[in-house]
């Protein structure tokens, strides 16, 4: 066999002395074995405190690096080494380059350790790389986890941020840094559900396991959604931010525009309270997307308070991008009495009351709900908010099992809890912007209308009413550390309808936090179809006979 030549014997305090003069650790040389030893078991493993050291004595010479398996554990004194100094775990086949490090199969890199040989033993470094150094391999470490989706991978990156002394929060930022040019339209859920993750790391998380859950989830999410998904760069260049033009450049859908006048407003450094006016009127100048627009505001304002500057500027482009490319649902004929209920706005002084809402059509609705707008906008809020709970919590399950129905009639668990996030979104953004409660406020009347032909007037709601609303939410609320849902777009719901759940119960009069929680009970407490095999093979049917 071919031996490492033997290393000098410098006076270890001069070695490290110069080690620090370069910038770098101060050497850590332990003894670890006899070298006639090594080369005659061939392999071993010498343990440190708790850190356990396979070294390897090769053709090539002696190699060091950490006897468990970054993948799972297994131990790789245990593997197959091959004559190109290719350490392979038998476990699950991966497979390391023993002077590098490096995975060839494509997972965890592998912490290998400098050998001197000196009179007779070998010696192994222990000394760790500087911080710096530290956090930026594991912060690619994590790039490639989140490239590859690779949820296992991603969870252990974030703990090792944790393990070094770095924010775990980082891989947060990290995650949106690296997404948001690969949405084409952009928010999704992702970033959204990123918002409620942290607040839950923040306020709720009881240990160690949950701090994590929560960071993992999050990026997590965001990795799945921007999963092969290609470059849509924003390249504007950037202009003046003018609160006018950028409320123009969205409402004629002209994205350069836009992007160019968020872009100025990133670059000047302007605050989120700066430009927050500005997106919270574009996001209730219409009923737009199903309330996302809003709800995505909402989030976007936590996001950047949470993680800071870092995130502005990607968040802020994407939420432009979302807020051009809207669907506008008020143009549509369901909600075409939208713009007449605004411009009809004032009358009573008294609210309405939740019954009066209830069961009525999106006309009925809005015009009831204009027709008060004399009254405080916090009582109809609540009004609307018991209504948006009640037809949650009376949602006809045979919407979601039917397999004969038309398109416009497609209903599931997911339409209705918006009903209750959009409230909680409306609330927090028109408290900021009282001037916005006449749109906020009806936008609340159309999810009334819009989710009452889906709900069942037969329902018994004492199934589902709880003791202790505030508790039962806050018990449904841990739990989420582990959901057990495997679609992301199932787990945010969950998580987003909790959280706002939560909020708008602290806020609401007794009856209506009953209703809350009792709708919630039903909905995390009864089946969830997701995939519609039958029907859109049925509607798909009967929309190419209408091709004639």
């Amino acid at each position: 066999m071919t031996e490492l030549p033997a290393a000098a014997t410098p006076d270890d305090a001069r070695e490290a002395a110069a080690s620090a003069a370069d910038g770098g650790p101060a050497p850590d040389w332990r003894r670890a074995i006899d070298h006639a030893r090594l080369v005659a078991e061939g392999r071993t493993v010498v343990r440190f405190g708790r850190k356990q050291i396979a070294l390897f004595a090769t053709l090539k010479g002696v190699f060091a690096c950490d006897n468990r398996c970054p993948h799972e554990g297994y131990p790789l004194r245990e593997g197959a080494l091959d004559a190109t100094c290719v350490l392979t775990c038998n476990w699950h086949n991966w497979k390391f380059d023993l002077a590098s490090g490096a995975n060839l199969y494509g997972g965890d890199r592998l912490r290998v350790y400098p050998v001197r040989l000196d009179q007779g033993a070998v010696f192994v470094d222990l000394a760790e790389p500087p911080f710096a150094t530290r956090r930026a391999a594991v912060l690619a470490a994590l790039r490639e986890a989140f490239d590859d989706q690779a949820y296992d991978r991603i969870a252990r990156e974030i703990a090792r941020l944790a393990a070094i002394g770095a924010d775990p929060a980082e891989a947060v930022v990290a995650a949106i840094q690296w997404s948001h040019e690969r949405f084409e339209f952009g928010w999704t859920h992702a970033f959204a559900g990123a918002a409620d993750w942290l607040a839950l790391h923040d306020r709720i998380a009881a240990d160690d396991t949950e701090l994590l859950a929560s960071l993992i989830e999050a990026v997590g999410h965001i990795a799945d959604d921007a999963l092969r998904q290609p470059l849509y760069a924003y390249d504007a260049e950037p202009a003046a931010f003018d609160e006018d033009a950028y409320l123009a450049a969205v409402e004629a859908e002209d994205g350069p525009r836009a992007l160019a006048l968020m872009a100025g407003a990133v670059a000047d450094g302007l605050p989120f309270a700066a430009v927050e006016p500005a997106l919270a009127r574009a996001a209730l100048a219409h009923y737009a997307d199903f309330g996302h627009a809003l709800i995505y505001l909402d989030k976007a304002g936590a996001l950047i308070a949470r993680l800071g500057e870092a995130v502005a500027g990607p968040l802020l482009m994407s939420l432009t991008r979302t807020l051009v490319f809207a669907r506008r649902e008020d143009l549509i004929p369901e909600f075409r009495h939208y713009a007449s209920a605004l411009a009809a706005w004032g009358g009573a002084g008294a609210a309405p009351r939740a019954e009066t809402l209830r069961g009525r059509s999106i006309r009925d609705a809005l015009f009831v709900t204009a027709a008060n707008g004399g009254a405080a906008p916090e009582a109809i809020y609540r009004a609307l908010l018991a209504a948006a709970a009640a037809n949650m919590l009376a949602f006809d399950l045979r919407f979601q099992e039917r397999t004969d129905g038309p398109l416009a009639d497609n209903a599931g668990w997911l339409d209705m809890t918006h009903g209750l996030t959009f409230a909680a979104a409306v609330r927090a953004t028109c408290t900021r912007h009282p001037e916005l409660w006449p749109a906020g406020l009806l936008q609340m009347a159309c999810f009334a209308g819009r989710n009452a032909p889906y709900t069942d007037p037969g329902l018994d709601p004492a199934r589902w009413c709880v003791a202790d609303p505030i508790g039962f939410l806050d018990a449904a609320i841990a739990g989420l550390f582990d959901h057990g849902r495997d679609e992301y777009i199932v787990s945010v719901h969950v998580l987003k309808t909790l959280l706002a759940a939560r909020a708008e119960a602290a806020h609401a009069e007794p009856e209506t936090a009953g209703t809350i929680a009792a709708a919630l009970n039903r909905f995390v407490h009864t089946p969830l179809k997701r995939k519609h095999v039958r029907r859109t093979a049925h509607q798909a049917l009967a929309f190419v006979a209408l091709d004639g």
